[in-house]
C-alpha cells in the first residue's frame, strides 16, 4: 500500500439550494495520522466528507479539494450502514471487491467479521440484524478495504459503550498510518483517537484553530491528557454554537 497523502482543502465553496454551507474553507489533512472534526449539527461536517470522497449529493461546488500523491485511495463510511438488502452479511462485507471486478479474499472478510464481533452473523441478511449490528458490518467492509485515505462519518454512534470502546481501539489499530478523518459530536471520542481536532464554527462555516495533541493515541478516559484537552474543546464547542446560532 502506498504512503498515505495528505489532503489540502483550499478556498471550498459548497451551496445547496441557494444555502452557502462554506465560503473559502480552507484547511489540511495531514497525511498518516487521526483528524476529527466536530461542530453542530447542520453545519456541514458530513459535506465536508462526500466532497472529499468526491460523492455528488446535489451541491454546488467551488474551490480545490487535492492530494499529495496521485496514488491515493479513498474510504468513505457514511452514517448510513447502506448494506443491500438483497446480500447477506458476509458478501455486504465484500462489496468493495465485487464492484470492481475482483476476486475477494473470503477468509480476510471472515476474519474482520470476527475481529468486529460479527462472524456468527454472516450467513444472515440485513433485515435481521439489529442496527448496531448494521453499523459494524458497515465498519468491516470499510476497514477491509484497506485504502490509504478513510472518511468516517460517526461510524460508532450506533454502538453501546462497551462495543463502542473495543471498536474504537480495532479501528484505530488497523488504520495506523493511514489519513483519517473521522466526524464526530462525541468531545471523548475526538480526544481518545485524534491527533488533531478542529471545530466548525459559523455560517458559512470556518474551521477555528485546531486542537494538536502531541501524545499517543487511543487514550483511555481519565487519561490526563483527555482531562486537560476536554475543557477546552468544549469551550471551542460552545462558543462555535453560540457563533453559528
Amino acid at each position: 500500500m502506498s504512503i498515505a497523502p495528505t489532503i489540502y482543502i483550499e478556498k471550498l465553496q459548497i451551496k445547496f439550494d441557494e444555502i452557502e454551507l462554506f465560503n473559502d474553507l480552507t484547511f489540511t489533512i495531514q497525511s498518516g495520522i487521526w483528524t476529527c472534526l466536530l461542530g453542530q449539527s447542520g453545519v456541514g461536517k458530513s459535506t465536508i466528507l462526500r466532497a472529499i470522497a468526491g460523492i455528488n449529493d446535489g451541491c454546488e461546488h467551488m474551490g480545490d479539494i487535492s492530494f499529495s500523491s496521485h496514488n491515493h485511495h479513498v474510504a468513505y463510511m457514511g452514517q448510513e450502514a447502506y448494506l443491500l438488502p438483497w446480500l447477506n452479511i458476509l458478501e455486504n462485507v465484500m462489496l468493495g471487491s465485487k464492484l470492481r471486478r475482483e476476486t475477494a479474499d473470503k477468509q480476510a472478510a471472515l476474519k474482520m467479521l470476527h475481529q468486529v464481533g460479527l462472524d456468527d452473523v454472516s450467513s444472515l441478511m440485513p433485515a435481521q440484524l439489529s442496527g448496531g449490528m448494521r453499523q459494524r458490518c458497515a465498519l468491516a467492509r470499510t476497514l477491509l478495504e484497506n485504502q490509504n485515505v478513510i472518511l468516517m462519518d460517526e461510524p460508532f454512534s450506533a454502538l453501546d459503550a462497551v462495543s463502542r470502546h473495543e471498536l474504537q481501539m480495532l479501528t484505530y489499530e488497523l488504520l495506523k498510518n493511514k489519513t483519517v478523518l473521522l466526524v464526530t459530536h462525541d468531545p471523548l471520542e475526538a480526544l481518545r483517537l485524534g491527533k488533531i481536532i478542529y471545530v466548525l464554527e459559523g455560517r458559512p462555516a470556518k474551521v477555528m484553530p485546531p486542537i494538536e495533541i502531541s501524545e499517543a493515541a487511543p487514550r483511555m478516559i481519565g487519561d490526563k491528557i483527555i482531562d486537560h484537552y476536554y475543557p477546552i474543546l468544549m469551550n471551542k464547542l460552545v462558543n462555535a454554537e453560540r457563533i453559528s446560532q
